[in-house]
């Protein structure tokens, strides 16, 4: 009887070592990664795929969200086995080079890293402002075909997205963030970056990618669920070229990269916001960039610029024709010249379409450069991509024995490997030469200027020049940028209009536009919005009658060495703090509700500072240029009341 107890006895151990063995190996396929303030965390599952949850104070955000990859018709991530796990962190201050948003970034994160049977790897990271991950491979062979990419960020709940939907892939990428439901965006529905998901509790968490390199760019689709899902542009096969500048592709292969099997893929980016300011000092995009291609960066100098194309050359009271030729530049320069502005553009129209070496006859540019050297102003040309793309090293030589000191590039309108693959060329070729580059007519470079600091500026976004010929840049589209498109990166909105409207005195009028909103929202764009080559886009007559703006858009810089937002709610309104130097500016927007906000100067040193501060004039919710300049003593204990007229702004200079 003793012996039939023992034997019962070691069946119900090796039942219970069985049990326990299948609980450890059940928990190696679960891992936790915390970020360094413990306040996000990550949970991840390596079962039948690899899936994981995003929690931000102990509440989920995103649960069972998926990642896989497949590379030559095999899925990485499909009954992934977990070979090893390497854990690694990192507390250090980084120094942008061009100081977007600080002088100095403290970058912070847990790493843990899960070595997969099959030669590939998946990268998590969990930052103070977010979470990312990323793929690693190490397959053989110089090319390999990447077929399809999932990425599903699957919420909690059905929540509020700002969805910036497309109607093609052909695109601009100039899109409005409008709000709906994640469970009513159908599959076929698809949207461009970022995706701002109202997860609850004021909590904002921002769908992004960064450091793509050698790959398409990162779109959006819908799933009729509480999730948003990857898609991608396809290799392009075949092109067709409309014109000069739409450069079609009309064959596509089933594949969406053609690249090398050992590599590291794009870090697909979850922002995490508390607040909805706190959106605008989020880092985390530029913080996952790769890290600077150039050795000397000593040449590199943001600015701001006179822009001729919005204001369609309106120049008045001068004794030539106004134009596009060589004498209406030259004002340009002199205008920059007298107002601290660094840069003059010479947008569409300086070289005949077609040929970026065949200057137009009404421009002599020797001549014109040579004032522009003389009144120590930088002279940047805007090209068509398509026609730089076929004369690119003999057109970049040119210009920089003329002396130009950037280019602006128009009209990519796409996305796919061989355009991400354009944006490291232009901007390489560009350095070599000490030119700046902005790019527009597409938004994914905005998350290459790390990479590139000489990426100076980025379109990609639904700017003034809207309002040439429609009402769709609008008080409440200006106070929803700062908290969607601005998370990518650098935005070129080309804001400055002399010329303001309420919304039933505005007119879309080409040739002499206007811009819906007050003169003092306007004027606080350049706090609120970020780009390091900040475009004055009216005409410089414009500007000479009104020298109190004047004086501001002259003073206010286009790089910050700190930036506190103050306040905000997406699409109402944004009040940010940025200091360069000693000087602080402020500026305050809101949408087409007159709003009274406080303003504490708190974040002020200690010490008195004299402030001038522009506001909107008591007629402005009718005569939206109508504003009142005024000059005071403040200091951290100050606290202000401030009215803002319906579209309106207010703006402040402070100095010590």
């Amino acid at each position: 009887m003793g012996a039939g107890l023992s034997k019962a006895g070691e069946l119900t151990m090796a039942l219970a070592v069985l049990v326990l063995s299948a609980g450890l190996a059940k928990a190696d396929t679960n891992y936790s990664l915390k970020s360094p303030d413990n306040r996000i965390e990550v949970q991840i599952r390596a079962a039948k795929k690899i899936t994981y949850d995003v929690l931000l104070n102990g509440k989920p955000l995103l649960k069972d969200s998926s990642l896989a990859i497949n590379i030559e018709g095999k899925t990485l991530g499909e009954n992934p086995v977990v070979k090893a796990t390497k854990k690694d962190s990192a507390d250090k201050v980084l120094e942008p080079t061009v100081r977007q948003k600080f002088e100095k970034i403290r970058e912070r994160y847990n790493e843990l890293k899960l070595e997969m049977d099959g030669e590939y790897a998946v990268v998590f990271r969990a930052y103070p402002e977010g979470v990312a991950y990323r793929i690693e491979t190490s397959l053989p062979g110089e090319n390999v075909k990447v077929y399809s990419e999932e990425a599903v960020f699957r919420f909690a709940a059905d929540d509020t997205v700002y969805y910036p939907e497309e109607e093609s892939m052909f695109s601009h990428n100039e899109r409005k963030y409008l709000p709906r439901a994640l469970s009513s965006i159908p599959e076929k529905t698809f949207a461009t970056l970022p995706a701002v998901v109202n997860a609850g509790d004021g909590v904002k968490v921002a769908v992004a990618e960064s450091g793509v390199e050698d790959y398409p760019g990162l779109w959006l689709r819908g799933t009729g669920e509480n999730a948003l899902a990857a898609t991608f542009e396809h290799f392009p096969l075949q092109e067709n070229l409309q014109g000069d500048r739409d450069f079609r592709v009309t064959e596509a292969a089933d594949y969406i990269a053609k690249t090398h099997g050992t590599r590291v893929f794009p870090w697909r980016v979850l922002g995490i916001a508390e607040h909805d300011k706190d959106l605008i000092a989020n880092p985390l995009v530029w913080l996952l960039e790769k890290p600077s291609q150039l050795a000397d960066t000593s040449w590199i100098k943001p600015g701001k610029v006179a822009w001729d194309w919005w204001n369609a050359n309106n120049i008045y009271g001068v004794d030539f024709k106004a134009g596009i030729n060589t004498e209406t530049y030259k004002y340009y320069i002199d205008f920059a010249a007298k107002n601290h502005l660094d840069y003059i553009i010479l947008d569409e129209g300086w070289y005949k379409l077609g040929n970026v070496l065949d200057v137009v006859p009404e421009i002599n540019m020797e001549e014109l450069m040579a004032h522009a050297k003389q009144k120590n102003v930088g002279v940047i040309l805007w090209v068509v991509w398509k026609t730089l793309d076929d004369q690119l090293i003999p057109a970049l030589d040119q210009y920089a024995k003329w002396g130009v000191k950037g280019i602006k590039v128009d009209f990519m309108q796409r996305n796919d490997q061989l355009l991400m693959n354009y944006y490291y060329k232009v901007s390489a070729e560009c350095a070599k030469r000490k030119m700046l580059v902005d790019f527009h007519g597409a938004q994914r470079p905005a998350s290459l200027t790390r990479t590139w600091p000489n990426l100076i500026s980025t379109e990609g976004v639904r700017g003034m020049e809207w309002s040439k010929w429609s009402a769709e840049t609008e008080p409440k589209h200006n106070v929803t940028l700062p908290f969607t498109r601005m998370f990518l990166g650098p935005m070129d909105y080309t804001p400055g209009a002399m010329l303001n409207a309420q919304k039933t005195m505005f007119a879309p009028i080409f040739a002499r536009p206007m811009a819906l909103g007050t003169r003092c929202q306007q004027l606080a764009m350049y706090v609120v919005y970020e780009s390091p080559l900040q475009m004055l886009s009216d005409s410089p007559s414009n500007y000479e009658r009104e020298p109190e703006s004047l004086a501001f858009l002259s003073a206010v810089p286009s790089t910050w060495d700190e930036t506190i937002p103050l306040d905000g709610k997406i699409s109402e309104y944004v009040v940010v703090a940025r200091r360069n130097g000693r000087d602080w500016y402020v500026g305050a927007m809101t949408d087409w509700t007159a709003r009274d906000l406080e303003i504490d100067f708190s974040f002020l040193p200690a010490g008195n500072f004299a402030m001038a501060a522009y506001q909107d004039g008591v007629n402005a919710d009718r005569m939206a240029s109508d504003y009142k300049k005024t000059t005071t003593q403040i200091s951290k204990t100050t606290k202000l009341k401030v009215h803002l007229a319906p579209g309106g702004g207010w703006a402040a200079r402070i100095r010590p």
